[in-house]
């Protein structure tokens, strides 16, 4: 919601600057001459932007103006933002009851000695250097196995449940070659028993030290110790005793731990060429899309259409619509992959994985919606753009306005489309009503959503981009950015207060994304202009507005400097004035005691599903056993 409002801001404030302003200058340009005014809704879309003025026209300081005084508005929104969601983080640390995460740290790359356990290793080294406020730990075990057996008992157990609460459902089925007519109760229940015997063999293996991963998470009995042996190196070895925060508790993804830190790097490369591999991949529907945006190339590549690309209301629709929607349709797919990506990547907690998601995912889509987009349709290919660094601002500013009309039409069809679908939640019902017939699931056991931040967060940030990139160029696709903003402040507002429920806590750290993506933006826009001016033959301006990106990026050090430490790390001022408030909290002592297994992995946890329990919670060996 802050992303919507601040957008809000920005475009608001851009919308005055391109409508009032911008617009009339560049309607009154010299194409104006040749325009039909009779049928305006006919010529081309050049009327309106920046095209339309010719060379070395004064009326190009408007836009010189304009790029400055949104430049500085953008820049004061965004340190006003900083700073009060800064604020607002520290507020909450205030004010919410001690959590285990902030007395934890996660611990990898252990060194583990001959005839020790993990475990072992990890108290030794803690009592002797953190003696003072070291508390407990709990060592990470291989449980993958453990976990696909319980998801299995759950699913029978769901079976049974919903078999023995509708009546109405066939009790009985013929099974095996020769088709006996079995139970389903029982035959489940028969099934269901010898998953659990299983879960309980598993899980006593699991707790041997042999199933021991080599990360923990150790708990310390003050913030700021945890704090300490976070920010400190703990070995003279970097790559072992690697810390880091621990997150909350339910924030944890289990699934995945890398045991070393060599694992851990081979990881992140794979997921980097995986990357590249898709952008790459992705580029084929982009071309093909950017060839329906062209009547001339379709010809040539589908002859056999001519008469049909000849009605007027079919050409409208193919290089307006469908483009966009064809883009759309491929984009639905791309937030899945990179939260998969991002999973194998070695991040233990969901919101990191959401957080390296939503990076990934609005990266890729400037690369490929934007970038792509625009070369590809304007410049026709051209592999050395990048590779001439001094000619990029003059290629953009010939490249980018000639995508508006694509662009205002994308805005329409993903932003205006996908918001109120978001309202209805087509997706998730049409996949809901597609289960229902194979489900056994009753009613009761519906699991409230939570937003998917890598979906949705990158979508607006390009839609911002958009935005600062063309209020000057092509003034007319405020207005659809500014009523998508509304839209999604209106429905998302909604579905915060009544669909969708929050899984775990950040305290805004997903803010700095916004802020970096802001600033890219702003020297893109900044580039463009440039590159524009030049290409204009204002030579004055173009020199003007050299400072300005260099300002800008100064600007976002300044930013980076004040503000980013305290989305990383809390400081010490703040702990330990938490820390002493403790001090006299007579709850802290039971604090202290679930502390102590509060990172316990949910798989080791005792389930019952059958009522033969006795044999599932007793071990198949003694403590001592499990020690040596």
């Amino acid at each position: 919601m802050r992303v919507i409002t601040f957008s809000l801001r920005v475009f608001l404030f851009a919308g005055v600057i391109g409508i009032f302003v911008l617009l009339p200058v560049n309607c009154s340009g010299d194409q104006l001459h040749d325009i039909d005014f009779a049928d305006l809704s006919n010529n081309s879309l050049d009327v309106f932007i920046i095209s339309n003025l010719s060379s070395g026209s004064k009326r190009l300081w408007a836009h010189f103006s304009a790029v400055y005084l949104v430049t500085a508005f953008v820049c004061y929104l965004l340190y006003y933002e900083y700073k009060c969601i800064t604020g607002k983080r520290i507020d909450f640390f205030h004010s919410t009851k001690p959590q285990p995460h902030q007395f934890t740290i996660l611990v990898r790359s252990i060194p583990v000695s001959a005839g020790s356990s993990v475990s072992e290793s990890v108290e030794r080294f803690f009592m002797e250097y953190h003696p003072s406020t070291y508390l407990s730990h709990m060592v990470v075990h291989r449980s993958s196995k453990l976990q696909s057996l319980i998801k299995d008992a759950k699913k029978l157990y769901k079976r049974i449940t919903h078999l023995q609460s509708e009546p109405n459902q066939p009790q009985y089925r013929h099974v095996g070659f020769f088709r006996h007519r079995v139970d389903l109760v029982d035959h489940y229940g028969k099934k269901l028993e010898d998953i659990e015997e299983n879960m309980r063999l598993e899980r006593s293996e699991v707790s041997l030290a042999t199933q021991e991963v080599r990360a923990a998470f150790v708990s310390f009995k003050s913030r700021y110790g945890a704090a300490v042996a976070f920010h400190m190196k703990q070995s003279i070895n970097p790559t072992e005793w690697v810390t880091e925060l621990a997150p909350e508790p339910n924030d944890v993804y289990w699934p995945f731990f890398s045991s070393s830190f060599m694992r851990r790097w081979l990881s992140k490369i794979v997921v980097i060429v995986a990357c590249i591999l898709l952008t790459i991949l992705f580029l084929i529907p982009v071309l093909v899309v950017q060839g329906l945006t062209n009547l001339n190339q379709l010809e040539i590549w589908f002859p056999f259409l001519k008469s049909i690309l000849t009605i007027t209301f079919v050409s409208q629709v193919i290089t307006g619509y469908l483009p966009s929607l064809i883009l759309q349709l491929f984009l639905k797919i791309v937030p899945p992959i990179m939260e998969f990506l991002s999973s194998i990547q070695g991040y233990i907690c969901h919101s990191d994985i959401e957080k390296s998601a939503c990076n990934k995912v609005l990266w890729f889509t400037i690369w490929n919606i934007f970038f792509a987009t625009v070369f590809s349709g304007s410049v026709l290919y051209q592999v050395s753009i990048f590779l001439d660094p001094k000619h990029i601002p003059a290629k953009l500013a010939s490249a980018v306005p000639a995508q508006a009309s694509f662009f205002i039409a994308y805005v329409v069809t993903s932003g205006w489309t996908s918001t109120s679908s978001e309202l209805f939640r087509i997706i998730p019902l049409i996949w809901s009503l597609i289960q229902k017939p194979f489900s056994c699931c009753s009613d009761e056991e519906f699991e409230v959503p939570s937003i998917p931040y890598h979906r949705d967060i990158p979508r607006i940030l390009f839609f911002g981009l958009l935005g600062i990139t063309y209020f000057f160029l092509a003034p007319l696709i405020l207005p659809f950015l500014l009523v998508y903003l509304c839209l999604a402040y209106i429905i998302y507002r909604n579905q915060f207060l009544n669909v969708y429920a929050p899984k775990y806590e950040t305290a805004g750290k997903f803010w700095p994304i916004v802020h970096n993506s802001m600033i890219f933006s702003l020297v893109l826009m900044q580039a463009i202009a440039i590159g524009l001016f030049t290409l204009k033959k204002l030579p004055l301006a173009s020199t003007l507005i050299f400072p300005l990106p260099v300002l800008t990026l100064l600007f976002n050090e300044y930013c980076r400097k004040r503000f980013l430490p305290n989305f990383i790390a809390y400081p010490a001022e703040v702990l330990i004035k938490r820390d002493r408030e403790d001090r006299n909290d007579p709850k802290m002592a039971e604090f202290y005691d679930n502390l102590v297994a509060a990172y316990q992995d949910p798989a080791l946890l005792p389930i019952q599903f059958s009522a033969n329990s006795d044999s599932l919670n007793s071990p198949l060996i003694s403590a001592a056993q499990v020690r040596h």
